[in-house]
């Protein structure tokens, strides 16, 4: 058996400032030929457990391009095209192959392309024929497209949110191609089309114990995979919006029942399962509240920590296409005298530069943040101490490394407050981008993560509370106010009732 490879991704947020090029796909992540770090960074791990499982069964394995970029807008069309080109080049020079298994995004625009997945999956389906399986992993902020579903054999996605289970996913998508490819199953998958945009964690209630009910589901009454399609709110395409994805042996109307059946209920509870946004002065209320003592987090679903209210700056997360150089919160906490916080990561790597230049215990006059536009407010000028330097700092989200580049920690004369700036614009994850500059979060009252759900894996652990700030900035989570020109109506909230 000849398996081939390939992974092209990046999540397209439409109204982003931040162009998407080559750079953008070279400095996140970028390997011909599976020459992949080891451990593999958070990007590569599907590709790597892929490679691992097919030698263990004796296939033959060929690997093509391997490339991923941080969030920003639409890429670049001859970016696009290139990548694209390389991969089927690739295959025609691989081939004949018995089996394909892509790693992608499902969220990926380019400038002249709208379904950049469907397009290279028909692309590889028209090389490959008909018959040969064909496997896709998907994050579940993904626009699912009919065009998908026609090309692909079987899709798995990500089921947590924060993606803690990339590797669950890529044994599952694994094992469904290769029963396939031994005649034990026939995949079929059925889509149903939630008509709602939203954006749901999965670590509590009630999306926590919806996913728990489809994982309960696999395995039984012929259905090889449930998937919910979250959607990415902030893609101005067509399909863009939640979906049900059941994928079944050879069972297509009880597979498009079941997409239904699950679909509605997710339209059902469509406000409950929200984040429960705050704008920024009172979610700054409620994370003093709770560090005080005056207010509890009902989020938590375990004990709380004894450690820090966390504040996610949902506004300036750079895994959604954000800047990650916004100062709003920073400004807000200063103004109020609030004396014991860490906030982190600015994109600034000028400020980087500058502390290397000085070395730990160096001060500077530093003018932090606000470099991008309008979406990231004013700069801060700053007075500040050089408290700790790392190249390269990493953080980690589940068992995958992220990659942040260059970075330097700062303490704000006259208080307790450390800020981080990085070279690599990457959203915070977990309490080591702290940490691994000499910042210790158990230390502060508060810790701002610029990220959106995902620093919840990493600081649920020690958090005293959890905030969602929906502070000023690229990411608008009122979809309503969203400049949308592409999308099928209708679909809540922009309409009231999208099945009338």
């Amino acid at each position: 058996m000849r398996l081939f490879t390939a992974m092209l991704g990046t999540e397209t947020h439409s109204f982003s400032p931040l162009p998407a090029g080559f750079k953008l796909f070279q400095e996140y992540y970028l390997v011909r030929g599976g020459k992949h770090r080891l451990p593999p960074d958070f990007a590569a791990e599907p590709l790597v457990r892929f490679r691992d499982r097919a030698k263990a069964r004796g296939w033959e394995v060929v690997e093509s391009l391997a490339t991923f970029a941080q969030p920003a807008a639409p890429t670049l069309t001859h970016v696009y095209e290139s990548f694209r080109d390389e991969i089927l080049a690739d295959l025609r020079k691989a081939m004949p192959v018995d089996v394909v298994l892509l790693n992608l995004h499902g969220a990926m625009i380019a400038e002249d392309y709208e379904d950049c997945e469907g397009d290279l999956m028909g692309r590889i389906r028209a090389i490959v024929g008909p018959k040969v399986p064909m496997g896709v992993e998907l994050d579940l902020h993904c626009h699912l497209t009919e065009e998908m579903v026609d090309a692909s054999t079987a899709m798995v996605i990500y089921k947590e949110y924060p993606h803690t289970d990339i590797l669950e996913c890529a044994d599952a998508l694994f094992d469904i191609i290769a029963d396939t490819l031994d005649g034990k199953v026939r995949p079929h998958q059925a889509l149903f089309d939630c008509r709602t945009i939203g954006l749901y964690p999965t670590t509590y209630e009630p999306m926590k114990g919806f996913v728990a009910r489809m994982r309960a589901m696999e395995g039984k009454s012929g259905v090889l995979s449930l998937s919910l399609g979250h959607g990415f709110p902030w893609g101005d395409v067509r399909e863009v919006g939640t979906k049900m994805l059941v994928v079944t042996d050879d069972r297509p109307e009880a597979g498009r029942r079941l997409a239904e059946k699950l679909g509605r209920e997710v339209y059902a509870m469509r406000k409950e399962i929200e984040p429960p946004w705050l704008d920024l002065e009172p979610a700054i209320d409620r994370a003093l509240a709770i560090s005080a003592g005056r207010a509890k987090d009902e989020t938590l679903t375990a004990a709380a920590g004894n450690g820090p209210v966390v504040i996610g700056d949902v506004a300036d997360n750079a895994g959604g296409g954000a800047p990650s150089d916004s100062t709003f919160v920073l400004r807000s906490l200063l103004k109020r005298g609030v004396r014991s916080a860490a906030v982190g990561c600015f994109w600034d790597p000028g400020a980087v530069a500058l502390a290397e230049e000085v070395g730990v215990g160096g001060r500077l006059q530093l003018r932090l943040g606000g470099k991008i536009g309008t979406v990231s407010g004013d700069p801060l000028d700053l007075d500040v101490t050089v408290i700790g330097l790392k190249d390269p700092l990493f953080d980690v989200l589940g068992t995958g490394r992220m990659p942040l580049g260059r970075a330097a920690a700062f303490r704000i004369e006259g208080t307790e407050i450390d800020v981080v700036a990085n070279t690599s614009r990457c959203q915070t994850f977990s309490p080591l981008a702290f940490e691994a500059l000499g910042i210790d979060p158990m230390s502060k009252a508060i810790v701002v993560a610029k990220s959106m759900n995902h620093f919840r894996s990493g600081f649920e652990p020690i958090a005293r509370g959890i905030v969602y700030a929906a502070s000023p900035g690229c990411i608008d989570v009122d979809y309503r106010r969203l400049p949308y020109t592409k999308v099928r109506r209708p679909i809540w909230p922009l309409d009231a009732d999208p099945w009338k």
